[in-house]
């Protein structure tokens, strides 16, 4: 955290030919909110010397006894000591005492006031995987962020348990919109109730993500810290981003539903599925976690929100695609899931669907992601804080976040091509385990298929369109699907569906028109 923050106020102060301090007031400006930590450090960064010295000098980065000194930059010779650790130069270290409440605070951000309110709201959201604003407990909100709307289909009367997206309709909905997909009240020509007259055997279903924080869409804008794109519009969307985890499901591949404001354009199933049938408006839940894996997915379904007697079926997609392989442990091997664990967990999750799921369901089991892709395509391309000075590589970040133990996948993101293929050798055989349990297991309440995760054909098509495989990964942390990569994943999944198992999808519905102008009649909703 400390090397992000002082590498890009230092970098502002080249850019605008400014100084330090006029760097963090800029920044400063630029963020909602003040952070008081920064003009604390303002004191102590020389522009001499790079983010790594900064941070050691000022004790918030520190090495270890007997282990390695991390570093994202090159150490320059002369701050290089002989014991290996970083110093800053005599004229640069700090004249007093760093150990301020401020800079012990910075391990924590929920230190600061402006933040300790929206801290705990998202402790709770991380507990629970549930909406922080839902005064009728049915597990959806009228309220965005932190895990609202923007996770799962927004509520129309968020005081009425009964009301929520995805029930089949009361009594039609003849009086009013119990499964808020805006089709309710009756036709005053026939006296059909307009839910029956355009809902009734259409086959309405949902969309349901089991994922992780590809699945969540997990996105770093790197605006956010690249200096020569960098302004107050560029943090506009910040308090968003962090209420949501860093995660961005309403542009998400899966449950998307808005148009995206970080680049590419937005494409999912349900926006799919919605299309094909107005009935299905709002049905969605993303249920993903950031570091969602088959194991630690057991307890996050307990948070589905499905009552088999009430509801409509629903499609689920399981999608755990990296996490079982991915870790930042020194021994990755050791740490990643057994074929055996995975058969374990994923039977476990799929009988857990079978007791909660109205019948009529489908499942789709997605395998894990051949993460070569990643040092194939980045490892000597410019990370967004490198691209200035040219002198931050994806694969100098890799190794400090591994030299860190916080490597989102030591497995794959590291110049060990063995390791790197170790890995995806694991991943393929947790991926057969699916593909076996598709083949041969059986559940009452759903059928199940498996398909491979779609890279290969997703850069495939890319490169139709002028692309570079590159642009499917996201630049900030280099490792997770890019805007662009979950829109034309969703167009790959949606032809597989159509073509071989059509009955997932449901027929298309012949009123759609008539809903559609319903939704116009009710001002677009």
């Amino acid at each position: 955290g400390c090397v992000l923050v002082v590498s890009v106020i230092e970098q502002l102060a080249q850019w605008h030919n400014s100084t330090v301090k006029a760097a963090v007031e800029r920044l400063c400006d630029y963020i909602p909110g003040k952070y008081q930590i920064m003009y604390h450090m303002s004191c102590c960064i020389d522009r001499e010397m790079n983010a790594d010295v900064v941070c050691h000098s000022l004790r918030l980065c520190k090495q270890d006894p007997g282990q390695p000194l991390c570093h994202l930059y090159s150490p320059p010779k002369r701050e290089k000591h002989s014991s290996g650790l970083l110093h800053a130069p005599a004229h640069a270290r700090p004249k007093r005492q760093i150990r301020s409440k401020s800079f012990m605070g910075f391990s924590s951000v929920c230190a600061f006031p402006l933040l300790a309110n929206l801290c705990e709201k998202i402790k709770y959201v991380l507990r629970n995987k549930l909406p922080f604003e839902d005064f009728d407990g049915d597990k959806f909100s009228t309220f965005p962020t932190l895990r609202g709307y923007h996770w799962r289909g927004r509520d129309c009367d968020d005081k009425n348990t009964t009301v929520y997206p995805g029930r089949r309709p009361d009594n039609w909905d003849a009086k009013s919109d119990s499964n808020c997909n805006g089709i309710w009240g009756v036709d005053p020509k026939d006296g059909i109730p307009y839910e029956e007259k355009f809902c009734k055997g259409a086959d309405s279903k949902g969309v349901v993500l089991l994922g992780d924080s590809a699945g969540a869409h997990f996105h770093i804008p790197p605006e956010w810290m690249t200096v020569m794109q960098m302004s107050a519009k560029s943090f506009a969307n910040l308090p968003v981003a962090f209420s949501d985890e860093l995660d961005w499901p309403q542009f998400s591949e899966f449950t998307g539903f808005l148009n995206s404001t970080i680049g590419g354009w937005t494409d999912s199933l349900y926006l799919r599925l919605r299309k094909r049938n107005h009935c299905n408006h709002r049905d969605l839940q993303n249920i993903s976690q950031n570091g969602g894996s088959s194991g630690n997915l057991l307890s996050l379904i307990k948070s589905l929100a499905r009552n088999q007697l009430l509801d409509n079926p629903a499609i689920v997609i399981y999608a755990t695609i990296g996490n079982d392989v991915c870790n930042g442990e020194r021994d990755t091997l050791a740490h990643m899931t057994t074929p055996k664990e995975m058969l374990s967990n994923v039977v476990q999750a799929l009988q857990y669907l079978d007791s909660h799921l109205p019948n009529g369901s489908h499942v789709i089991l997605t395998g894990l992601v051949d993460g070569r892709f990643l040092w194939d395509n980045l490892h000597d391309r410019y990370h967004p804080l490198g691209q200035l000075n040219k002198d931050v590589t994806y694969s100098q970040l890799y190794s400090f976040l591994d030299c860190l133990q916080v490597s989102p996948c030591s497995g794959w993101l590291t110049p060990n091509e063995t390791l790197r293929n170790l890995t995806s050798e694991r991943a393929l055989q947790l991926s057969n385990v699916l593909k076996e349990i598709a083949r041969s297991e059986k559940f009452a309440n759903f059928d199940i298929f498996y398909m491979d995760f779609p890279l290969k054909q997703t850069a495939e098509e890319w490169r139709k369109m002028g692309g570079e495989p590159w642009q499917l990964i996201e630049p900030v942390d280099g490792f997770h699907p890019s805007q662009i990569a979950a829109a034309l994943g969703t167009g790959i999944t949606w032809q597989k569906a159509l073509h071989e198992w059509p009955q997932v999808l449901g027929k298309e519905n012949p009123f759609n028109d008539q809903i559609e102008a319903i939704f116009k009649d009710q001002g677009g909703h």
